[in-house]
């Protein structure tokens, strides 16, 4: 490792709209996400450039994910890959979490067999979630045996089972299911600590202050405003089979370099510099 404690120069990051890093937008309106938000920290505290790539698709079951990024991320030598993915198959009935961490496993294995380091991506507790919850179970069995695989393979995980902070909705966007722009950067402070790196924001996993309760009508109104804006269109894409995700491609197929910024210190000198 070198002197920054930084030893990655390229990363490459899997999955679905998490990874994509839908519903955290730029001024631009293009997504920017969790994996952004790290490459650019790797950047930073690297003090030197960083390729980076992002192989997401929203929408995307594991088995396609695992199915059409992982040879495309071998083929751009990556010093580090993160995958997160399967949270689109837990909201199906069916889903089979010992398949799928097998699934995890056989890309993990190539990818250290490659001299790839992994991080991977844990599913989120969603006992405070209404509709989601019914999934707890299968996606903490998932979790366990995504550790299990980790400590077998000299993987890092995110935690963000116990990622304390993201048990508040108002890390999440108005659709209950995607991060908005505050929780995709506390994922990224949480990813940047499980690389065995210091975060740059201390309270990264404190909770926000407390907000009052809202009353039962309050809570009525939130929950019908959810149902017909977020949940019914859902079903209906589950209903006629289609995803968010039909006809796109990768967000980020090949590297674009990421450079740091300039310390918050060098600022002024920077913008002196530049005046000249």
């Amino acid at each position: 490792m070198d002197v920054t404690g930084i030893p990655w120069r390229t990363y490459v990051a899997l999955g679905d709209s998490l990874t994509e890093g839908l519903q955290d937008f730029d001024e631009t309106g293009n997504p920017v996400g969790w994996a952004d938000r790290l490459a650019q920290m790797l950047a930073d505290r690297a003090g030197t450039d960083i390729g980076y790539a992002n192989l997401a698709i929203r929408g995307r079951l594991l088995g396609p994910i695992l199915a059409e990024q992982v040879e495309p991320a071998l083929a751009l030598s990556p010093d580090l890959v993160s995958i997160w993915a399967g949270g689109n198959d837990m909201l199906r009935p069916d889903a089979d979490p010992d398949a799928m961490a097998a699934g995890v496993e056989e890309a993990v294995v190539k990818f250290r067999k490659a001299g790839t380091d992994v991080l991977i991506g844990l599913g989120v507790d969603s006992r405070d979630s209404p509709i989601i919850r019914l999934t707890r179970k299968r996606t903490a069995i998932y979790n366990i045996l995504l550790v299990g695989i980790a400590a077998r393979h000299g993987a890092h995980t995110i935690d963000a089972w116990n990622l304390r902070s993201l048990r508040d909705w108002r890390m999440w966007h108005e659709d209950r299911i995607h991060l908005n722009a505050e929780g995709h950067q506390r994922v990224a402070q949480a990813a940047f600590a499980a690389l065995g790196l210091e975060p740059d924001d201390p309270g990264w996993d404190i909770p926000l202050p407390a907000r009052p309760p809202m009353t039962a009508r309050e809570q009525l109104d939130w929950n019908l405003s959810w149902g017909r804006d977020h949940l019914a269109p859902w079903l209906s894409r589950r209903i006629h089979r289609t995803s968010s995700g039909a006809g796109r491609t990768a967000k980020q197929p090949r590297y674009r370099t990421v450079s740091p910024r300039p310390a918050a210190g060098n600022a002024e000198a920077e913008d002196e510099r530049l005046a000249e």
